[in-house]
């Protein structure tokens, strides 16, 4: 084989990791956003790719986990226990907990990981995530700034879309805008077995070409993005590079601002 050819198979089998290697989504996933009363709850914390199911990255032991609910912020890392989660591909660690909620309206869930080394792309990943949940329709918190590093701060309540709203939120880096931040945008096609921790085999639907497995959205000049909900289910928004320029370990940090949100159909 020559050498013009060698060099065209090794740029192309590149190209085919670097693409693999965008989609990863911290997840802080539940099975219900919108609650009628008070419950106690299972959190599954899984580091992933949620459209396809695919490879699931080990987890370091978390930062930051807990809880903010009417301004006041609760600890929870101590709860978390360590598990293994299965994806259509592979075994990755990740972590599960249950939390009580108490009383009405919003309780924030918030989680700061520890930075995740990817080496096809020789960066760390840091998913400072977010995700809700409400108890009886009461609001509270829903739109409040839990104060992390990064953080999307939602402009609508993400437990109360239905199919074909809109959700825009606001990127923000030590509480001011992002702007024209990226944003990736993916959809979590196969239903989370919490028994099992794993990941149904069946999908939920099928993407017609790579680019809708990944979306990518960009944000305004304000830091303010929106987004048109196709389906039923929880969407997550990664805002990459929110961070700014950050070094880990000598290596680039990408310190990525993450929220999920929950849409329900019309019957």
């Amino acid at each position: 084989m020559s050498k013009k050819i060698l060099t065209v198979v090794a740029a192309v089998f590149l190209l085919g990791i670097t693409v693999h290697a965008f989609g990863h989504f911290q997840t802080i996933y539940t099975p219900e956003s919108a609650l009628e009363e008070s419950k106690t709850i299972e959190l599954k914390l899984v580091f992933t790719h949620p459209f396809e199911a695919g490879h699931t990255m080990d987890m370091g032991q978390p930062r930051k986990f807990g809880v903010m609910h009417k301004g006041r912020k609760k600890d929870l890392l101590s709860t978390l226990k360590p598990i293994v989660w299965t994806s259509l591909t592979n075994k990755g660690k990740a972590y599960e907990t249950s939390y009580k909620l108490r009383g009405m309206g919003d309780f924030i869930f918030y989680l700061v990981p520890e930075p995740y080394y990817e080496g096809s792309e020789d960066i760390y990943i840091q998913h400072v995530t977010k995700m809700l949940v409400n108890v009886g329709g009461s609001p509270t918190d829903w739109d409040a700034e839990v104060g992390l590093p990064v953080e999307i701060v939602p402009l609508d309540k993400p437990y109360a879309l239905w199919t074909g709203n809109v959700f825009r939120g606001v990127v923000k880096c030590k509480g001011k805008p992002v702007p024209f931040a990226e944003i990736e945008v993916e959809y979590i096609n196969h239903k989370m077995l919490l028994k099992k921790n794993a990941f149904a085999k069946r999908a939920k639907v099928e993407a017609p070409q790579d680019a809708f497995v990944t979306q990518t959205i960009k944000a305004d000049s304000n830091g303010v993005f929106t987004f048109g909900i196709p389906k039923a289910g929880w969407w997550g928004f990664a805002a990459l590079g929110a961070g700014g320029d950050l070094k880990h370990k000598g290596k680039e940090l990408s310190r990525d601002a993450v929220i999920w949100i929950q849409a329900r159909d019309m019957r």
